[in-house]
């Protein structure tokens, strides 16, 4: 079976389960595994002199092991193949947890700042109720690329050993790919791999945005704004939606208690949004995976080359 058929049940397994409470509740995700590994590979060697090198060892330990255990998940045949890809790949996930912060924030903005503090990490105790519907939108759209377009993207191309290593370099870039004291040096391998393997994930995520949204004949305004963005990546999937909303995202916001002047994302657009603007963020998320389900099963019905 190849990775294009393993990939339709994949995505379609994922959005029928999600991520079962009763399962990893028992049992410790992959990417908990993960994140422990990197944690533990923190501890021991971020520390004395030469950090980047040890950061670079870091990573390539990383990438090897995930790489070995998707080689052994491949061998072991298509239904292996298929169980480690939906549990990689997080769409429903991500749209629930997106859909929690509407759900709370149309109860009160108490709820809301609790339902995405859950989701981002700026700080959200004083968020009022337009702040907390941007952080959900902007995590939604980022997370589109990280967590779905990126792992199927990398899935297609080479299978579990693909999504595994990528899972590997994100999960360590999202811990310790910071640019502070600690991490400035041991995380830049992690933050530059993930940055590589993302560039073309993110800019097909925003795409896809703006294709399904009738908005590419804004793509020059997406793609300035994009090249603004603090992060060389997320400002595709960020930008695309704000248009496809006509919302204005990003804007300073505040992390560890130090406020940041960020730059506005489709600045000159509403800037008082809310829970209904979250709910049809949801909507397009849905809108990417049809069309990912769309581009995997016509991927499945070319003949293979060789």
């Amino acid at each position: 079976m190849s990775h294009a058929a393993v990939l339709v049940l994949a995505l379609l397994l994922d959005a029928a389960l999600g991520e079962p409470r009763w399962l990893w509740s028992r049992l410790p995700h992959p990417a908990v595994l993960m994140g422990r590994a990197v944690a533990a590979l923190d501890h021991r060697l971020n520390n004395g002199a030469a950090r980047r090198l040890r950061g670079g060892a870091t990573l390539a330990v990383l990438v090897l092991g995930a790489g070995l255990l998707g080689l052994m998940i491949a061998w072991l045949g298509p239904l292996a193949e298929l169980v480690c890809a939906a549990i990689l790949i997080a769409q429903k996930s991500l749209a629930d947890h997106v859909r929690a912060v509407a759900d709370g924030l149309r109860r009160s903005v108490g709820e809301g700042r609790q339902a995405v503090a859950m989701i981002v990490s700026r700080d959200c105790r004083d968020m009022d109720g337009p702040r907390v519907a941007r952080a959900a939108i902007e995590s939604g759209a980022e997370n589109l690329s990280d967590g779905v377009v990126a792992p199927a993207f990398w899935f297609l191309l080479f299978g579990a050993p693909g999504i595994m290593i990528y899972k590997a370099v994100n999960t360590a870039d999202s811990m310790i790919g910071y640019r502070n004291d600690r991490y400035e040096d041991f995380g830049k391998a992690a933050a530059r791999a993930d940055d590589l393997l993302n560039l073309i994930p993110a800019r097909l995520t925003g795409v896809l945005i703006a294709g399904l949204t009738g908005q590419m004949r804004r793509w020059r305004e997406i793609a300035a704004d994009a090249r603004r963005h603090r992060s060389p990546n997320a400002g595709w999937p960020e930008a695309a939606m704000a248009r496809a909303l006509d919302v204005a995202l990003a804007g300073p916001r505040s992390y560890d208690g130090t406020l940041r002047d960020l730059a506005w994302v489709n600045g000159a657009a509403r800037r008082e949004i809310g829970a209904d603007d979250i709910d049809a963020a949801v909507g397009i998320l849905w809108q990417v995976w049809a069309a990912l389900l769309v581009l995997a099963i016509a991927s499945a019905a070319v003949p293979p080359l060789l």
